[in-house]
């Protein structure tokens, strides 16, 4: 980057709402262009997992993962289709050549690693903390949390890490999050630990009642979180993976990731 020249910046988020930035303004490079084959790259997602893909009004795809491809297809200016299947062939179908591209929540991991490529990610999952917005509690740290009740779901990542970097705190494990954010409603706990997203919904939906907010920062250690997710592609089809990741990453310069962003998530996980 020439000096003296300023790093492009998405517009001012709208309500305080924050908006993550995945990318390193180092590792930009010159723009990658797609590989022409002469036909649609076709992208593949699931529509049953708002505000990430869904079935919007007229039945066709939408959501935050859906909109962003494309405008990545847009930035790239290429022409792309937008098919829905079940999350659980999706990989299978771009291993059969079915489609081009997966964009879809799908974790990336080693094991997928191993079999396909990725972008790097344009979202992940932080574990954030909720409490009741009329008891006054600290926002939560070791030492805040001791006696605390926080509901976790048992089992979870989530559960793990607080007794891991929370030992004082009193655990009430539940089968899932609306028990937890139930129990929360009622009074019966103090915080809960989960899922950033999904607590994000809860607080902007209908069954919270306002009863509470998020409280203290995201949590981003891969080993309990992961990594997020990015676009995936089969390995064979490097120049189109580079070509992804660069778009995103213009998308993000220009301004468009946070417009996206700030469509589907009035309450923001992060």
């Amino acid at each position: 980057m020439p000096a003296g020249a300023e790093t492009p910046q998405p517009p001012a988020p709208a309500q305080n709402v924050a908006i993550p930035n995945f990318w390193n303004p180092r590792s930009r490079g010159e723009r990658v262009e797609a590989p022409q084959t002469g036909r649609a790259v076709r992208f593949l997602t699931d529509d049953e997992f708002p505000p990430l893909h869904f079935a919007g009004p007229d039945g066709n795809p939408t959501g935050f993962v859906v909109e962003l491809a494309r405008a990545v297809c847009e930035r790239l200016s290429i022409t792309c289709t937008v098919q829905a299947r079940r999350f659980d062939t999706l990989l299978d179908a771009l291993n059969e050549r079915q489609g081009d591209v997966v964009a879809a929540a799908i974790p990336l991991t080693p094991t997928l690693r191993s079999r396909f490529l990725a972008t790097r990610p344009f979202f992940r999952w932080p574990a954030r903390f909720i409490a009741r917005t009329d008891r006054g509690l600290p926002e939560p740290s070791a030492a805040a949390l001791a006696g605390k009740n926080v509901g976790v779901i048992a089992g979870s990542a989530h559960a793990a890490y607080l007794k891991a970097f929370f030992p004082k705190a009193t655990l009430r494990e539940f089968t899932d999050l609306s028990a937890a954010e139930s129990a929360l409603r009622r009074g019966e706990t103090d915080y809960v630990f989960a899922d950033g997203l999904g607590l994000a919904l809860f607080v902007g939906g209908f069954e919270s009642g306002n009863c509470c907010a998020l409280i203290g920062g995201d949590y981003l250690e891969n080993r309990y979180f992961g990594e997020g997710i990015g676009l995936v592609t089969r390995q064979e089809d490097a120049a189109l993976s580079r070509a992804l990741d660069d778009a995103l990453q213009r998308l993000w310069d220009d301004g468009r990731y946070a417009e996206l962003y700030l469509r589907f998530f009035p309450v923001s996980p992060f």
